[in-house]
């Protein structure tokens, strides 16, 4: 079920620092839609979920997010869009010196959440959803690679955000757990999410069909 445009990109070119990295890039995702955005690495894939959550400027064109003009962004409010975002990492990016409670509420009080009891409330709902209702008081380093995928994805889903930004969020786990990590995105994408998943693993493409974009000689164009 897909609803109203969630993330417009008008004919926008994408910088890191004065490198042209991708040129002319339109794209429209609406609520509830799932895209793959694929690539060989260094295709410009990162590059563009980058400029989606403002961490590199928009130029050339015009670039709308989760009702966010991204040329008009001011340094302030970058914070109030990402909120509406949940990015999620290759490589997990978890507290590793915390359990999976603690690395969930740390990213609660860093939001502006303050009442305990609505905390608890999220921490329970966002575990129960990837699947790891009684790991909340592990460590990450006892969980496994796909586990601690779950553990990030959570973490996302905290602020309940409009856009899920998957950056190979498969590339360091096994095929069995890279299914269930799939599976799960597009669970979440049937909520009403965006989600826009970066990968160069194709394998389940047959399994998991979405709209699928690929990157390559500096430009997006449909697969």
């Amino acid at each position: 079920m897909t609803g109203e445009n969630i993330i417009e990109l008008e004919k926008i070119s994408v910088y890191q620092h004065e490198n042209l990295i991708l040129a002319n890039v339109s794209l429209t995702i609406r609520s509830g839609e799932f895209l793959y955005l694929i690539g060989k690495t260094g295709s410009g894939k990162s590059s563009l979920l980058k400029t989606i959550y403002a961490e590199l400027p928009v130029r050339i064109g015009s670039a709308t997010v989760a009702g966010f003009d991204l040329r008009k962004l001011r340094k302030k409010e970058v914070p109030f869009l990402r909120r509406k975002l949940g990015i999620v990492f290759q490589d997990f990016q978890l507290l590793m010196d915390r359990s999976v409670n603690e690395n969930l509420y740390f990213v609660m009080r860093s939001t502006g959440w303050k009442d305990k009891r609505q905390m608890q409330k999220r921490l329970l709902e966002v575990l129960a959803k990837v699947n790891l209702g009684n790991k909340g008081s592990k460590m990450p380093h006892q969980l496994s690679g796909g586990e601690q995928q779950r553990v990030a994805i959570a973490r996302a889903l905290v602020n309940d955000p409009e856009v899920i930004l998957a950056d190979e969020p498969t590339g360091n786990l096994d095929p069995e757990s890279s299914e269930g990590i799939i599976s799960l995105l597009m669970d979440i994408s049937k909520t009403g999410r965006a989600v826009i998943m970066a990968t160069h693993n194709y394998t389940f493409f047959d399994k998991y069909p979405a709209l699928t974009l690929i990157c390559e000689n500096g430009r997006v164009i449909p697969h």
